[in-house]
């Protein structure tokens, strides 16, 4: 491989066409100018220079190098300028969440992009799990999770509450447990969690989700509630899951006895590098949730 500077000087006296200029412009001796020459032809094993006393002109070689030179050099600089970019409005943001979360933040963090341009939101739906191993692996920058991790390396802060919710269809203006047994349970991927967290608190009957008929299961957080809407069964959600839900008029949103909220909370890898943009969307979330 080319040695990159010995190639810079070599391409700025072929341009300036004199050794003490050169070495005036490089902030180097003239000496040190010629060693670099001579490394290089070393390297290559071919002359470059045909020296004619203080004067000189490029070989064949020399005049085949300092054309691609110029553009191995520009290539170069380009190449260093992205790795080393670092802005917070320019570039990827990698983020996953769970689905009720990123129903409210995704169309938030959409107009921040269409604010700026240069700036990438890549969202992830997922469970707590597979956002904790992501994270881990590093193929997201941030997750938003609603369990405090216990993953190594990664860390939590605690940035909002989320009030669980049960609904049924419009057609059930209250609920008692009988009624609820009558109707069964429609699942997601975080059913039972929820479930036990909201039902357990009011509900002394409660003891497993399964003591609930199965009526169905969806893993999209926006049709959850469709079933649910048709009178097919119920089912216990986050809040921002059930506001985002498109028919509105069809649900009924039980306020229990007890009400019961779940921690949100953002997560990273304390390994891997943290760049500007990814700090800055994670104050945008901070402020908005």
């Amino acid at each position: 491989m080319i040695n990159p500077i010995w190639l810079n000087t070599f391409c700025t006296l072929a341009d300036i066409g004199h050794f003490t200029q050169t070495a005036e412009l490089l902030f180097m001796t003239q000496s040190g100018v010629s060693q670099h020459i001579k490394k290089l032809e070393r390297q290559l094993d071919t002359a470059l220079l045909i020296r004619e006393g203080k004067s000189f002109s490029l070989t064949d070689a020399g005049i085949k190098l300092h054309q691609q030179g110029q553009d191995l050099l520009y290539a170069w600089e380009e190449l260093t300028t992205a790795i080393k970019q670092d802005e917070p409005l320019v570039g990827t943001v990698r983020i996953a969440s769970p689905g009720s979360i990123g129903l409210k933040i995704y169309p938030h963090l959409l107009k921040i992009q269409q604010q700026h341009t240069k700036l990438i939101i890549d969202h992830t739906f997922a469970p707590n799990s597979q956002i904790e191993q992501d994270l881990f692996d590093r193929k997201i920058d941030i997750g938003l999770v609603t369990e405090l991790t216990k993953v190594p390396d990664l860390i939590s802060n605690k940035i909002a509450n989320e009030s669980l919710v049960l609904i049924t269809s419009k057609n059930h203006p209250s609920v008692t447990w009988r009624k609820l047994i009558q109707l069964g349970f429609i699942d997601h991927p975080d059913g039972a969690h929820h479930a036990q967290q909201l039902l357990s608190r009011n509900f002394d009957e409660f003891t497993h989700i399964k003591q609930f008929v199965h009526k169905g299961f969806s893993n999209q957080i926006s049709l959850i509630l469709e079933p649910v809407s048709r009178d097919l069964g119920f089912t216990v959600l986050p809040l921002h899951a059930v506001k985002a839900f498109h028919h509105q008029g069809q649900i009924k949103s039980h306020t229990l006895s007890n009400s019961v909220s779940e921690s949100l909370f953002l997560c990273k890898n304390s390994r891997a590098f943290e760049t500007q943009r990814s700090q800055y969307i994670q104050s945008v979330i901070a402020d908005f949730i």
